[in-house]
């Protein structure tokens, strides 16, 4: 039986970032379902160009090769985690640029967050859901938002996401929501496919 697949993106690519944390964190509560497929992502992987082309990818495909690898590489998801910091109450630029090389690849499909940093990243989580519908994506409602408390714990108490309960509560209530969707999308872009299939 196909399990979906899901990309969890890492979004900021600095160094000494903080994202790999709650990228792993949030990976290892996924993976133990039996549902899904999960796979990591990261930005830093695909040093996308700043968006330069002359037209945007919902009419045609970008012509930089880094560009098209990166599209062929989301393409293969049928949802994704977007695990973002907050940078100035929005997202890093790295991910904005690398949203704005793909669109048809993002179509039709679900996306949940894990926000970290002031207010756990809400304002940044709030500009991404409006990117992603703008990208005729299907943002999910609950999300996971880690405040200055467990980000400081973690950095300076040598502490674990993992130890907070609050935050594995709402990475099980994203995760579950996400796994609704996914399912209920992936059949109506089959659907779909099959509905064009047959009108030929």
């Amino acid at each position: 039986m196909y399990r979906p697949v899901i990309g969890i993106i890492i979004s900021t690519t600095r160094e000494g970032r903080f994202g790999d944390k709650p990228a792993r964190w949030i990976f290892d509560i996924a993976s133990e379902r039996s549902d899904l497929v999960f796979e990591m992502v990261d930005l830093r992987d695909c040093p996308l160009p700043l968006f330069e082309e002359t037209t945007g990818p919902s009419h045609e495909p970008p012509e930089n090769e880094m560009a098209l690898r990166w599209g062929e590489k989301i393409a293969g998801f049928d949802e994704y985690i977007f695990v973002t910091a907050e940078y100035n109450h929005s997202i890093p630029g790295a991910l904005k640029n690398a949203l704005d090389h793909a669109y048809p690849e993002f179509n039709r499909k679900p996306a949940a967050f894990v926000g970290y940093g002031g207010v756990g990243g809400a304002r940044a989580v709030e500009q991404l859901r409006l990117i992603c519908i703008e990208l005729q994506m299907a943002p999910t409602r609950t999300a996971v938002h880690i405040g200055m408390e467990p980000v400081l714990g973690v950095r300076r108490e040598g502490k674990n996401l993992s130890d907070y309960d609050l935050l594995n509560e709402s990475a099980g209530a994203t995760l579950d929501e996400l796994a609704w969707w996914t399912h209920a999308l992936k059949a109506g872009r089959e659907a779909a496919v099959e509905s064009v299939g047959a009108e030929r």
